[in-house]
């Protein structure tokens, strides 16, 4: 079963919410945000969240240290004494990531706590989850193939990468408009394995790379020689752009939207991006309105709804739709899209 990032989550969050503890398998390609769209179903739930690297485990670190216990009368047995990283009450989500990366010893020990819930003399508790994710042998993965008995009694879900569902994500997170507006630009760069190279673009390399820009530091390191020299020229053209806080404020009439398409990208993502309040979204907006075609106020609309619904500005958005007709068009055009989609 395919899905983007938010589709996977929706049908996570449905897991939780149902309360069925199916052993799950999330499969993607390396810095898709397996891991980081389990982690946010954890916290969405209120649910504790431990992340277990098998790749990096031995038998001896999941299953734990036999330790002789005397009977005191001259005998005695052996008891295993599991790791502390394994959860003993509440609930939460024990999720084993890098799983088809492990050795098959490792991969047998792991399934014992899959498949039976314990491992040794330790049990999960009732309340826990139990999800693992890996990669796909075509992403050039140094994996091992999964036994048939582990693999038959997994949920199996592929996540791809879709720039709406990151989109969404980096504008909820706040990275750099700059690295928003230049993904819009050009979507295919999100994501482009390069199994010759160290860095290459991902969803996970692009965050990587705002932390970097709002540092003053060059995102080449994490995303590539070929993305680092696109992603600088196009944060040049930024001095092309118009004093965007004077439209934010309404006071853009005078100004005029460049006609260089990249340009324009970086100018209607950067106002989405800097809407804070209902008032600036709306003059930005109406400036568009004034000086851009419908495909560029389509395209506003869409980054704005998808920002406001990721840090729960719900209230402002309600408000926008009332305030202008072609506005409120847009925005349902926008939603249905998205239920649709």
């Amino acid at each position: 079963m395919s899905l983007t990032a938010a589709e996977l989550q929706t049908y996570l969050h449905a897991l939780v919410r149902g309360d069925l503890k199916l052993a799950t398998m999330i499969w993607g390609p390396p810095g898709v945000g397996k891991s980081s769209v389990v982690a946010q179903v954890a916290a969405a739930h209120g649910l504790d969240f431990v992340d277990v690297r098998l790749s990096q485990l031995a038998p001896t670190d999941l299953r734990g240290l036999p330790v002789p216990e005397s009977d005191g009368q001259g005998g005695g047995v052996s008891r295993w004494y599991p790791p502390e990283f394994l959860p003993r009450s509440g609930r939460g989500i024990l999720f084993l990531d890098e799983v088809n990366m492990a050795p098959p010893t490792m991969q047998g020990m792991a399934q014992q706590l899959i498949l039976d819930r314990r491992v040794g003399s330790y049990e999960l508790p009732d309340g826990w989850f139990v999800w693992a994710a890996g990669n796909r042998k075509e992403d050039r993965a140094s994996v091992f193939d999964m036994p048939a008995p582990l693999a038959n009694r997994f949920l199996h879900l592929t996540v791809r990468p879709d720039f709406d569902s990151w989109r969404a994500y980096a504008l909820g997170r706040s990275l750099h408009e700059h690295v928003i507006a230049f993904l819009t630009f050009r979507p295919e760069l999100l994501h482009r394995l390069d199994p010759q190279q160290p860095a290459w673009p991902s969803p996970r390399a692009w965050e990587m790379a705002s932390r970097l820009h709002r540092a003053g530091l060059d995102a080449t390191p994490a995303i590539g020689e070929a993305a680092g020299a696109e992603f600088s020229a196009f944060v040049r053209l930024y001095e092309q752009l118009p004093d965007l806080g004077i439209v934010l404020e309404g006071r853009g009439a005078g100004l005029r939207l460049p006609d260089e398409p990249s340009v324009r990208y970086a100018a209607v993502v950067g106002l989405a991006a800097r809407a804070a309040t209902a008032d600036e979204a709306y003059h930005a907006f109406t400036w568009l309105a004034d000086s851009a075609g419908p495909e560029w106020l389509q395209l506003y609309v869409a980054t704005l709804v998808s920002k406001f619904q990721a840090i729960g500005q719900l209230a402002d958005l309600a408000e926008l739709v009332g305030r202008d007709e072609r506005l409120a068009t847009l925005v349902q055009t926008t939603l249905s899209l998205t239920e649709s989609a």
